[in-house]
């Protein structure tokens, strides 16, 4: 994209969030984007460099998306679920073939790994607000992530509280957690690597 193009982008989609963040506040983490620090962070705690693919949930405007493209190889392929049509279409604009931009839910992740024909992924990347869905549907989510990860395959959780932690210490076990300030709202950043 040409700069000129990026900063409309950029601007549109930071409008969009908030709109979208004022109509349905459930189901977005946060009024605003994430940093570029937070960004860098979660692309290296997925280990986005040395991916085949890669599972992004709930990529709002896409500014994650973008990161991990600009990190992964050549070859990977990026799955991005959305179930917000608005943010669904500002993430399918992208141009990079490496990019599948589906709309659906993240309880539907099984099937849409199916529907596009791809492997297991080394790393799934989640930005949907856990805590303020119900622990049946967050259970489910994790429970579909745990049996879709191979060995040594990465989950990575941005999110305001710890809602996650309790979610997948059943499937995944405890986890890693960092913190990243420049960010807002703060961000925690959760990280499982599942056993071998």
């Amino acid at each position: 994209m040409s700069n000129e193009k990026t900063n409309n982008f950029k601007v549109n989609g930071h409008l969009l969030f908030i709109k979208e963040f004022l109509k349905h506040p459930l189901q977005i983490g946060s009024i605003i984007p994430s940093s570029r620090f937070l960004e860098r962070r979660i692309v290296e705690a997925a280990g986005a460099a040395s991916v085949d693919v890669i599972i992004e949930l709930g990529p709002g405007t896409g500014g994650i998306t973008r990161a991990i493209l600009r990190a992964m190889p050549r070859h990977a392929k990026l799955l991005s679920i959305e179930i917000n049509p608005h943010f669904n279409r500002l993430v399918s604009i992208i141009e990079d073939k490496r990019l599948i931009a589906h709309q659906g839910s993240a309880i539907e992740i099984k099937e849409a790994i199916s529907r596009y024909d791809l492997d297991p992924p080394n790393a799934i990347v989640s930005g949907i607000p856990f805590s303020t869905m119900s622990h049946s549907a967050g259970s489910q989510i994790i429970e579909a992530v745990s049996s879709l990860l191979p060995p040594n395959g990465r989950f990575v959780a941005y999110q305001v509280n710890s809602q996650v932690a309790a979610l997948c210490r059943p499937f995944l076990g405890s986890g890693q957690i960092s913190m990243e300030l420049l960010n807002i709202p703060p961000m925690r950043v959760f990280q499982w690597v599942k056993n071998a």
